[in-house]
């Protein structure tokens, strides 16, 4: 049962979330997209977000900045978290085109608010659970597209609230975050999609 809690927090790191939300939009959505241009998108999305971000996790593990890729401490996210965001804005203004595919477009603006907003909390020596930011903010953009669309995809959303509860039983057991922790992680995912529902 430990090895299926733990198994949450690799194969749901929070640095594969945008990479996620990517696919669930290209094949899940009445949009169309030429097959072409969509493999494109995730590809440079995959090298932004996941390739790019190990290097230099690895890099910093190396300089013994964090000592692991989960950054247990909260110091240790500051600068990782800041790089994330330069990272986002680079698909948003380099990859994505918000007349193309606008709702993408939002999906990785909210991701950086909630990674702006994290950063913040850092500075604050305030730990939130990144892991259930990434999907919570997922499940938020899924239901989004749900809402736009006028769409069933209630098996997607049935699917992404037992990956919440799983992801959030997972960080529980190992004691990697309280469960403030996970609810401050919960809302910083959550929290831009509401404002972006509301706009």
């Amino acid at each position: 049962m430990r090895f299926f809690l733990k198994l949450a927090s690799y194969i749901f790191h929070p640095i594969l979330m945008p990479l996620l939300g990517s696919i669930f939009y290209f094949f899940f959505t009445p949009r169309f997209s030429p097959n072409s241009i969509a493999q494109a998108k995730i590809l440079a999305i995959s090298i932004l977000t996941i390739f790019i971000p190990i290097v230099f996790f690895f890099l910093l593990k190396n300089l013994k900045i964090i000592e692991t890729i989960h950054l247990k401490k909260v110091h240790e996210r500051k600068i990782p978290l800041l790089f994330f965001c330069i990272i986002l804005l680079t698909v948003n203004n380099f990859i994505l085109k918000s007349y193309d595919q606008t709702e993408l477009y939002f999906f990785f603006t909210c991701i950086l608010y909630s990674n702006v907003f994290a950063l913040l909390l850092a500075y604050f020596k305030v730990k939130a659970s990144l892991h259930l930011m990434g999907i919570s903010g997922v499940f938020a953009f899924i239901l989004m597209l749900s809402f736009l669309y006028q769409t069933n995809m209630i098996f997607l959303i049935s699917i992404l609230i037992f990956l919440t509860g799983w992801i959030a039983a997972s960080r529980l057991q190992l004691k990697a975050h309280t469960g403030k922790e996970l609810i401050y992680g919960i809302l910083l995912g959550l929290i831009p999609y509401l404002s972006l529902l509301w706009y």
